[in-house]
């Protein structure tokens, strides 16, 4: 697995180094269309690439949100169409495990409609979230809204990672996981923070 794990890194730096802006974007739509190509390596790349000037970090973070939204749309009209029970059947085959779709299924179906924003910051399952949204017709557009919500930060979080830490970069990946969870508290802490005072200010008499 380790073997397998540095081969994947290889191809993607290559991926990414060669093609530029197009590789980051297909690597990161194929991630959210269920094919688990991590975006903890894509990104961090790009990231490196901005720094070394041959890249722009914004369009690197844009395009690999814009990416994970329109991979999104793709496992969105698996669900959606009914062929979620073929890639549970065939999926091995692009190393997706029926036990990871099957936490994506537990969590949109514990949180509902902000499963979709919150899964984008977790590992695999931000995967996966998408299946369950199109299974239950989630509406189109808030789908769309709230996904592209969500991937925005992570793929800005690790493009700067990399941007930051440069050729050190791959240091960071035994502790993404963590990072994962500290980004998504943040982030629930300030819609809470945003949601409060909205709420406050709806009841102060006028």
């Amino acid at each position: 697995m380790e073997h397998l794990l540095d081969a994947l890194k290889t191809w993607i730096e290559n991926s990414v180094g060669s093609s530029g802006y197009m590789g980051i974007f297909i690597l990161m739509l194929l991630e959210s269309a269920c094919i688990p190509i991590p975006s903890e390596i894509t990104m961090p790349v790009g990231g490196l690439l901005a720094q070394a000037g041959r890249l722009s970090f914004f369009w690197v973070g844009m395009l690999g949100a814009v990416g994970n939204l329109v991979g999104s749309w793709i496992a969105y009209a698996v669900g959606r169409g009914g062929g979620r029970s073929l890639l549970l059947k065939y999926g091995r085959y692009v190393l997706i495990k029926p036990h990871d779709v099957e936490r994506a299924d537990i969590w949109f179906e514990r949180y509902g409609d902000s499963a979709v924003f919150f899964s984008r910051l977790l590992p695999v399952v931000r995967t996966f979230i998408s299946l369950p949204a199109g299974v239950a017709k989630m509406p189109l557009l808030r789908f769309s809204v709230l996904t592209f919500a969500g991937c925005v930060p992570w793929s800005f979080a690790l493009a700067w990672a990399g941007y930051l830490l440069g050729e050190n970069w791959k240091d960071i990946l035994p502790y993404l996981d963590l990072v994962t969870y500290i980004i998504a508290a943040l982030v629930v802490l300030v819609v809470v923070i945003w949601y409060a005072r909205r709420m406050k200010a709806a009841n102060q008499p006028k």
